[in-house]
């Protein structure tokens, strides 16, 4: 017998990951994940899009529309940042990012902060707006490497059913 041939890349575990960390999202309109991945292929850090440590999310508006304070965007956290913020306690300095979603300015500036040196995301679908223009401008001037994650599959079935282990 030889091994298997339908194992999924290192780009799709990680990716996958990523989504997987998004799922922990309360957020009913946008879940997002992000992992941190080394360069011995070793996950140091995965965050999600959500509220920070201490706040409930009972206790904080999920709106996206409306006056400011009475909408999510004053209260949560990217899930890069979050990543970033709850890496495993080594450096991130030559690091990869995955996300579910290309990072916004303010991520992206924790980004190139943090020593990250690859941005490997999903989707661009708010490339046209100003923020994001300002990410791909930034991540370029810093020499930071971007590149939309290439798969093979197009999706990946979890269960949870132990006949299925």
């Amino acid at each position: 017998m030889s091994k298997r041939e339908d194992y999924i890349t290192w780009d799709e575990y990680f990716m996958g990951v990523a989504l997987l960390s998004g799922k922990r999202s309360k957020d009913p309109s946008t879940q997002v994940g992000a992992c941190i991945v080394n360069n011995l292929n070793k996950i140091v850090g995965t965050g999600y899009n959500g509220l920070p440590i201490g706040c409930s999310d009972d206790d904080f508006p999920w709106q996206k529309r409306g006056e400011f304070l009475d909408t999510k965007y004053p209260y949560v956290c990217h899930a890069e940042l979050n990543a970033i913020l709850n890496n495993i306690g080594m450096s991130l300095q030559g690091c990869k990012i995955y996300t579910a979603l290309f990072p916004c300015n303010e991520c992206t500036k924790a980004i190139i902060q943090a020593g990250i040196t690859e941005v490997v995301y999903l989707s661009d679908k708010h490339a046209y707006k100003e923020s994001f223009i300002a990410s791909r401008k930034m991540l370029e001037t810093a020499g930071v490497s971007m590149r939309k994650v290439k798969t093979r599959a197009q999706h990946i079935l979890l269960s949870f059913d132990e006949k299925d282990v």
